[in-house]
């Protein structure tokens, strides 16, 4: 689509994914079996045909502007337009880190001002959904709106998680909170906007300038209601905000559906990633792979079930995973089972392992808020010796080794961490 420069946030930080983002940003941590979380917008980008795109980055970018690099995988890698990443630096003017949505566009407003574009398209770069932007622009374009909001319909349940939009019977906003307890609408902001260049540029000098206009949501949006045509664009496709982990884990659950709701297999509308070289997956003589997501070069000698596995996992013989998502190139050995678990990449499971064991459900005492749905979440790097057993909730942190357990057992909500912290995370 001409004239459109798409803007993606990828900076942010998430306490709340646990230790998947302590050493990558959110939009890099790999998702699906192949995927990073980023390569749904940059996908959704190419497939509305917007090649000007822009990745403001920040918290630990290392991985994410490895994955993204000159932007090929996405058909980026041009001389007009294509794909830049934008860090926040520090000089002589008032630039600092980016506190917030609307901060991290106003510190790169000069990066706006020099595209020849008539609209700005912004992203968040930590969402899953499948969505032609395109066709938001053109309704934009169709209505004269001066700013669009793209919002979709979440359960009461999740309300208190996203910035919930009233729109009038011409769908114009009337009213927009961020995070209420409670709410008569049921639309909530999927975090993507479009704005008229001009308007964009007269939002952010008005209110970036203030120390409360650091976020769209909070702070630009409801200010401007009444003031400018605002407009909600309805959604009413598979969209998920990984923002914990069990919504990273149930997203990846729906993926293994017989139908999903999000169809990675629609040539229509591809997701694209870097790719890697590796062989086919592999199933030994014994092996039983049930309703599960198996990537390339992945060696199944156990039984995988209701699981997604990354690639290059080996599952030795005997071994069990289950309700399980494995992450790249991670060894599951022989007769140890792996159960509703979260393993990140290069993880060895000793022999005789159980990761999930048992029946106790209580909190993680050090993040009750993030694990508390039986989950347990083995970081990068980790090694767990054999015939370990351990319990729902737990948190093994990333790069520990044998002498960082106390004992064969960690008891449910319970955490181990390295006593070796590493100074460049990879």
């Amino acid at each position: 689509m001409n004239r459109v420069l798409a803007m993606i946030l990828a900076g942010g930080a998430s306490e709340r994914l646990s230790i998947l983002a302590s050493e990558r940003a959110k939009p890099a941590v790999p998702f699906g079996g192949k995927y990073r979380i980023i390569d749904f917008t940059l996908s959704n980008c190419v497939n509305s045909a917007i090649y000007n795109v822009a990745v403001l980055t920040q918290f630990n970018p290392r991985s994410l502007a490895q994955h993204i690099g000159v932007g090929r995988p996405w058909d980026l890698d041009r001389i007009a337009g294509g794909i830049t990443l934008l860090q926040p630096f520090l000089s002589r003017s008032d630039r600092d880190w980016y506190r917030g949505t609307a901060d991290a566009i106003y510190q790169n407003l000069y990066y706006v001002e020099e595209q020849r574009v008539d609209e700005v398209l912004i992203l968040s770069g930590d969402h899953v959904y499948n969505m032609r932007y395109d066709h938001m622009i053109s309704t934009h374009r169709s209505r004269e709106s001066d700013v669009t909001v793209a919002v979709t319909e979440v359960p009461a349940s999740e309300i208190s998680r996203f910035g919930i939009i009233a729109l009038d019977h011409n769908e114009r906003v009337v009213n927009f909170q961020e995070k209420p307890k409670t709410a008569k609408s049921n639309l909530a902001s999927m975090g993507i906007y479009v704005f008229d260049k001009s308007v964009l540029i007269d939002c952010l000098e008005e209110y970036g300038r203030k120390k409360g206009g650091l976020d769209f949501g909070y702070n630009i949006l409801p200010s401007i209601i009444g003031k400018y045509k605002l407009h909600g664009y309805k959604f009413r496709g598979y969209w998920r905000d990984i923002g914990t982990i069990e919504s990273y884990w149930q997203a990846n659950m729906d993926l293994i559906a017989d139908l999903p709701d999000l169809n990675l297999y629609d040539r229509t509308a591809e997701i694209r990633t870097a790719y890697k070289n590796k062989p086919p997956a592999k199933l030994g003589p014994n092996a039983q792979a049930v309703r599960s997501l198996l990537s390339n070069g992945t060696i199944i000698n156990g039984q995988v079930e209701n699981s997604v596995i990354f690639s290059g996992v080996f599952v030795e013989e005997r071994a069990v995973v289950k309700d399980s998502v494995i992450l790249d190139d991670s060894t599951v050995g022989r007769e140890a089972t792996v159960d509703r678990a979260i393993i990140d990449k290069q993880v060895w499971i000793g022999p005789g392992c159980y990761i999930g064991y048992g029946i106790d459900f209580t909190a993680n005492k050090e993040e009750p808020e993030n694990l508390n749905s039986g989950i347990t979440v083995v970081g990068k790097g980790a090694r767990i010796p054999g015939d370990m057993k351990v319990g729902r909730n737990c948190k093994i942190g990333c790069w520990v080794e044998d002498a960082d357990f106390a004992s064969k057992s960690v008891p449910s909500g319970e955490s181990v961490a390295s006593k070796k912290p590493r100074r460049h995370p990879l």
